[in-house]
């Protein structure tokens, strides 16, 4: 390869063309995106053996000491899932290689990984099939089986992904296989550090917007909102800040349980002493208003489901199930939220279930 064709910007960001060779084996055919971290090219295999894929998905973390430590911990995360998973049955997308690029201007070296490559993430195959009207409900409950064995799987490890939500989570060609994607901020459930803005925000579950201890249940949090997402075609919760997000959340699941105000390090930018909630108000200067509350939530999630559609009885039966399974996934306190385990024996996720 000619070492010429092919630079990084200077965010140190690898700039691929399409024909570039990495590592003498795959062929860059096109882009599937960047990200803080990195980008992410399609490749076809060169030389691929009978078994093996034609092309996979190469992530090229950019160029700096930074990137490459976080792509280090990325990989041993990635390689736990991969060898607790030997039949691959578990839904977390599998890690298949590994090298460093060089690329112009000297010495660039980018940490690589390489990926199976699947066929678009469910941001994307709800806009093409679903838009503003979601997907249908027996595809919800397959992929939501799918997730939630991906997070038992996760959750027996120790590993909590941290940036669930539909742009991370990839389906083949044939839509009927899923798989957890990006790794890139995971943690391990016992190495964390308090901060109000991990997770994207829209799928951020309380206790990180409360400062309390989190742990696994934050993802199963952000799979249900997505599986929300999914049928609906709309985003649950589209808070502009971590208090319009809880004031959302209370709207629908009801007043803050008064332990995890007690508890949340962060508690009093959005409660006052007496546990009612303080609603910043976005005019031209910030005032706080006292949230009125219902005890009993405005907003009942099976209605928020239906829209007022005209369901027929077969769906309208599942959209129950729905409706419990994500009442179950979102309990504000995350002791009590659903386990992936218990998830997958809900009515909802069990196929069997007419």
């Amino acid at each position: 390869m000619d070492r010429g064709d092919n630079y990084d910007d200077k965010e140190g960001y690898y700039a691929h063309r399409v024909g570039d060779v990495l590592a003498e084996r795959y062929k860059v055919l096109g882009s599937f995106g960047k990200g803080v971290f990195s980008t992410v090219v399609r490749c076809a295999v060169l030389g691929a053996a009978e078994g093996e894929p034609a092309e996979v998905a190469v992530k090229v973390q950019r160029n700096n000491e930074m990137m490459r430590r976080a792509g280090e911990k990325e990989i041993a995360i990635l390689e736990r899932l991969r060898n607790a998973d030997p039949e691959n049955r578990k839904h977390c997308i599998r890690l298949v290689g590994r090298f460093d690029h060089e690329a112009p201007p000297a010495p660039a070296d980018h940490l690589c990984m390489v990926f199976e490559a699947l066929h678009q993430n469910l941001r994307s195959a709800v806009k093409q099939f679903g838009h503003k009207r979601g997907i249908q409900i027996d595809a919800v409950r397959a992929y939501s089986r799918q997730l939630f064995t991906a997070l038992r799987h996760m959750e027996k490890l120790g590993i909590v992904h941290a940036d669930l939500k539909p742009d991370n989570i990839v389906v083949n060609e044939k839509y009927n296989l899923l798989k957890v994607c990006d790794f890139g901020s995971a943690v391990e459930a016992d190495d964390q550090e308090l901060t109000p803005y991990m997770v994207s925000r829209f799928y951020r579950a309380p206790e990180i917007m409360m400062g309390l201890h989190f742990s696994c249940p934050i993802d199963a949090w952000a799979a249900a909102v997505s599986l929300f997402e999914l049928y609906t075609g709309r985003i649950m919760f589209m808070g502009n800040s971590n208090n319009s997000m809880l004031k959302l959340i209370q709207e629908v699941k009801g007043k803050m349980p008064h332990k995890l105000i007690r508890k949340g390090i962060f508690a009093e930018l959005h409660f006052d002493p007496d546990y009612d909630f303080l609603y910043k108000e976005r005019d031209r200067v910030i005032r706080l208003v006292k949230f009125e509350q219902r005890a009993i939530p405005g907003h009942d999630l099976r209605s928020l489901l239906s829209q007022g559609a005209k369901l027929s009885e077969a769906e309208a039966r599942k959209v129950v199930m729905l409706a419990d399974f994500l009442d179950k996934a979102l309990t504000l306190d995350p002791a009590k939220r659903l386990k992936p385990a218990e998830a997958l024996k809900h009515p909802f996720c069990d196929l069997n279930r007419k």
